[in-house]
């Protein structure tokens, strides 16, 4: 064989192992309840913010602690203790996944990803969606 050839080969292999090792690190969606049965193993949870509990935020104390309460996607309602600061808008957010850990019954959450109000979408759309002008 030509060296090309097994360059080629060999950097094919790489790859596929690359994508194999990826694929092992997805999570699927879970709840509450899910996360509860293995503590201290990773979970992807979606929820909503529940407005009728206190968040709990002073960035002067500890910036890095930002506590609330969620509801998932069963209607399960648990408190959760973010490792960072408050996002902005946090409030305006329409669904929330949080990746992290459940311990002593609490959400130790790392990340946040907030969805936006559909208005904001829609202005997104609209913007788009404007026709180009010829030079």
């Amino acid at each position: 064989m030509k060296k090309a050839s097994i360059l080629i080969l060999v950097l094919i292999a790489a790859t596929i192992g690359i994508l194999v090792a990826s694929f092992g690190k997805f999570s699927t969606y879970e709840t509450f309840a899910s996360a509860s049965e293995k503590p201290g193993h990773t979970y992807h949870v979606v929820g909503y913010l529940d407005k009728d509990q206190a968040q709990q935020y002073d960035p002067i104390k500890d910036p890095n602690n930002f506590v609330f309460f969620a509801k998932d996607k069963k209607g399960a309602i648990h408190k959760v203790i973010f490792a960072g600061s408050r996002p902005q808008d946090f409030e305006k957010s329409e669904q929330l996944v949080m990746t992290g850990f459940m311990k002593d019954g609490n959400f130790h959450c790392n990340k946040i990803q907030m969805k936006c109000p559909s208005k904001y979408e829609n202005d997104q759309i609209a913007v788009a969606k404007q026709p180009a002008t010829e030079s």
